[in-house]
């Protein structure tokens, strides 16, 4: 179950350095700025429950920030572990559709809560918003659901 585990992490880890890398990729061919929705919602569910993030001005900002992207970090890792999970258990896929699958939960994960929260309306984003947010997660889902049928134990 460890190893299982550990090996969830890594690949989600991995996918979630693939995610920012297009992510990042996409911001430098489009001239676009991060996306602040992510602090929004680290603040709005520390606010929440009753623990507020601390500091003033940029300070405070550049913790948000900071926090937002730990966050999206866990997410990923905590998104391979389900999945690796899932495929130790038996819910094997063929790799493109376990990719699709892997995305569209790591998306699910990203996108509900700002939704929820009421940070952000996806039935509002245009075509591009949803390419650079579909595209990202697609990639994650590829390179994590990759590795960790490649890193399974082959069982006779």
């Amino acid at each position: 179950m460890i190893r299982t585990i550990l090996r969830g992490g890594v690949a989600g880890a991995a996918g979630t350095t693939v995610l920012n890398a297009v992510s990042y990729a996409d911001m430098a061919w489009r001239g676009r700025s991060a996306s602040g929705v992510p602090s929004q919602v680290v603040d709005k569910l520390a606010r929440d429950v009753r623990h507020p993030v601390p500091g003033s001005g940029e300070t405070r900002d550049n913790r948000l920030s900071a926090l937002g992207a730990l966050a999206g970090i866990g997410v990923g890792c905590v998104v391979g572990v389900c999945v690796c999970l899932l495929y130790d258990a038996g819910a094997r896929m063929p790799w493109w559709w376990g990719s699709v699958a892997t995305g569209a939960l790591a998306m699910a994960a990203a996108d509900v809560p700002m939704a929820r929260l009421g940070l952000s309306d996806p039935t509002t984003w245009s075509g591009a918003d949803w390419v650079s947010d579909i595209v990202p997660h697609l990639l994650y889902g590829a390179a994590t659901y990759g590795i960790v049928a490649a890193t399974a134990e082959r069982r006779s």
